[in-house]
């Protein structure tokens, strides 16, 4: 498998959305089949890293999902988008700099607490278990646009991230794949088979 020509087709599967932002990249020393890592927030570009080498094992529909899936997810996360875990980050940014700016410890070491509290809440919704379970939504109706139908599109998704387990030689499914399995097996119309 040519990694330059499977990341063009990659690519043009990509939505529209995530073509500028998002960035293929061939990674064989990695010993996950694919792997995104969240994005910091002054990030500009999405990465997303695939070991061509492990990739050639699955099909073309499991590689369309799993792809599509990943970049629905690195799509969600937004870390411009008001809540209240932003504005508690915002709030002990200015307060732990205006007490760093008049000789205050105690009321930088609070303020600079709230800002710790605030990202790292940002940072855990950002990698929840909810935004996996949604992003496989989005990619089902992205396949939707690329000639898959859901139950296809939703087998595909499910027989591939049990696949990759296999690849990666993964004791079990974790927590979250889990989740999506069962999520993906109720909208495929699939019996309990793992």
């Amino acid at each position: 498998m040519n990694p330059e020509v499977e990341i063009y087709r990659l690519f043009d599967l990509m939505p529209a959305s995530g073509r500028m932002g998002i960035k293929v990249f061939s990674k064989p020393e990695q010993e996950q089949v694919i792997f995104a890592p969240q994005p910091l927030p002054w990030s500009r570009e999405k990465l997303i890293y695939i070991n061509f080498d492990l990739w050639r094992y699955l099909s073309v529909p499991q590689q369309d999902l799993l792809f599509l899936s990943v970049v629905c997810r690195l799509l969600q996360i937004k870390w411009l988008q008001p809540n209240w875990y932003q504005v508690m980050a915002a709030a002990g940014l200015i307060g732990g700099w205006v007490e760093f700016n008049q000789g205050d410890a105690i009321g930088m070491v609070v303020g600079s607490g709230l800002a710790l509290v605030g990202f790292r809440k940002l940072w855990e919704k950002n990698d929840s278990n909810q935004v996996s379970v949604e992003a496989d939504q989005k990619a089902l109706q992205v396949a939707a646009r690329r000639n898959y139908t859901e139950t296809e599109a939703a087998e595909a998704l499910y027989q591939g991230i049990v696949q990759v387990a296999e690849i990666e030689k993964k004791r079990g499914l974790n927590f979250t794949e889990l989740l999506r399995c069962q999520n993906l097996k109720s909208i495929a119309g699939i019996g309990n088979r793992y």
